[in-house]
């Protein structure tokens, strides 16, 4: 285990503080713990009804609390995620529309506000926002992306090596925090974010060996071959066919898997060596390769997320036997959705449901409802105006999302609904020449219509969810619903306005 101290920061607020320690016992101010893995989809968790694997913890939030069916990303690639959930707004404001900026830490965070105000706050695990965090009494976060086994980790500027597994370093960081890093007379904020499930789905040596004995489903469009849309979906190059690379299957490894305890190396050596020496007596091609990698992948891929599944159960274990479950609003969500296999594709990127929508559980004992599912639309823009409503803080006009609060006091939809709430998100993602060679795009989503804009390809889809799920017939030109994409069109014109989205990109 890791021994992590707090660092105290002096308080910006000293009335706030005041009262958050007077405040009795019947009158405590919520505790907020944030967990977040990395490209994690939420066809990849059981209380969404995955048919490949079970999370039995994370099923836990959704049994204790709140499922969000329709919960979706501004910009589904990982720095951009980031910085929405940190400070309201859409990348344009942000300042974070790939992957390549570095995030000006000076504009207001939810954490940076409620440090100011008395509470304490820690991070532990994946930053990937280039500066340095801010806002946080503690901090220890991986060096860029991290590694899957002996990471680098920076605390409060200090540069530190890890021994073990990552998901396990940074669930034993978290854990340690609650225990005896914390100020136990302060209210807190924990962030816990996840390298995992990331690209190259590096197992951890508990999980390493499962699913050997499962053929896992496979997704109805596996063989997906992009007819019935426009060009965009044959540009990208994220295909299980023709882009998993040889280290991505585990053909190859790394020179940094050669730090690996002896029995670390043992664990992968017993799980992939048979496994390796299987497919080299096979003579594979065509669709029946393509079944090949995908099992081969997509079993890495669940792996990794089993040791997620793991450290949410010990986080909340430890929130019960310290006593702090009740006051404590226990989140669990992703940076962005994930394909795992559905059109052919892993990755993300896309404004297709797969990669724009993103799981979203949450618990907090005494206001949610056990067990309630919402179907209302909700976007990672959400979560700083949340929080700050929670720890009833004023809300920056600068944050462009809207608090979610409602929907979780709220005993159904209906109740939410009377009062108003959006029928409609905005989508934009800015990387045409970047890694898997998505055109850029942006678009609108209605609770039934989805319209994609593809700029610089002149083209425009459109689809009826209700009929076609999975996305596969644009019926943008379509005359018989030129009256919907009229309308989509203009709706989409409203919210650039409504979020200041520039005409250039």
């Amino acid at each position: 285990m890791h021994q992590l101290i707090a660092l105290s920061v002096p308080c910006l607020f000293a009335l706030n503080c005041a009262a958050i320690a007077q405040v009795d016992d019947e009158v405590r101010q919520p505790n907020i713990v944030f967990i977040m893995s990395d490209d994690h989809a939420w066809q990849a968790i059981s209380a969404y009804g995955s048919n490949r694997n079970q999370t039995p913890n994370i099923d836990r939030l959704a049994e204790e609390g709140i499922v969000f069916d329709r919960h979706f990303v501004e910009n589904s690639i990982c720095a951009p995620s980031r910085a929405a959930i940190l400070t309201g707004t859409f990348s344009h404001i942000h300042g974070i529309p790939t992957n390549a900026e570095k995030f000006d830490a000076t504009q207001p965070t939810f954490p940076a506000l409620a440090q100011e105000s008395g509470y304490a706050t820690a991070l532990v695990g994946k930053w990937h926002l280039k500066s340095e965090p801010v806002g946080f009494d503690y901090y220890e976060r991986l060096v860029g992306q991290g590694l899957y086994y002996r990471p680098t980790m920076i605390r409060d500027g200090v540069k530190l090596e890890n021994e073990g597994y990552t998901s396990d370093i940074i669930t034993d960081l978290a854990v340690d925090w609650l225990e005896d890093g914390r100020d136990p007379d302060k209210p807190f904020i924990l962030m816990v974010q996840h390298k995992a499930p990331h690209r190259n789905w590096m197992p951890g040596p508990a999980h390493v060996g499962d699913l050997d004995d499962v053929e896992l489903a496979e997704p109805d469009t596996l063989f997906d071959d992009y007819s019935g849309r426009g060009t965009a979906s044959t540009l990208q190059e994220m295909t299980i066919r023709d882009h998993l690379s040889k280290m991505d299957l585990k053909l190859e490894l790394p020179d940094w898997m050669m730090k690996m305890t002896d029995e670390e190396r043992s664990a992968w050596e017993s799980a992939y060596g048979p496994r390796n020496e299987a497919f080299e007596s096979l003579e594979l091609e065509g669709d029946d390769l393509i079944r090949w990698k995908y099992q081969r992948y997509a079993k890495d891929y669940l792996r990794c997320v089993a040791s997620i599944d793991d450290s949410v159960g010990m986080i909340l274990d430890t929130l019960d036997e310290l006593g702090l479950a009740d006051d404590t609003v226990v989140i669990y969500t992703s940076d962005q959705g994930w394909f795992i296999g559905e059109h052919g594709w892993y990755d993300k990127r896309w404004m297709y449901e797969e990669s724009f929508r993103t799981p979203l559980l949450v618990r907090w004992p005494g206001t949610i409802t056990p067990g309630r599912r919402t179907n209302l639309m909700t976007q990672n823009i959400d979560f700083a105006p949340t929080f700050l409503e929670i720890l009833d803080l004023e809300i920056p006009d600068r944050m462009q999302g809207e608090s979610i609060l409602p929907i979780l006091k709220a005993s159904d939809d209906e109740e939410v609904e009377d009062i108003g709430w959006r029928d409609a998100l905005y989508y934009r993602y800015y990387e045409s020449h970047g890694p898997h060679r998505v055109p850029k795009h942006e678009g609108v989503r209605t609770r039934r219509w989805k319209l994609m804009v593809f700029p610089e390809l002149g083209e425009v889809e459109m689809y009826d969810l209700d009929t076609d799920p999975d996305e596969m017939t644009s019926i943008a030109d379509d005359p018989a619903h030129a009256e919907v994409r009229a309308r989509l069109e203009g709706l989409l014109v409203e919210l650039r306005e409504e979020y200041q989205v520039p005409e250039t990109w």
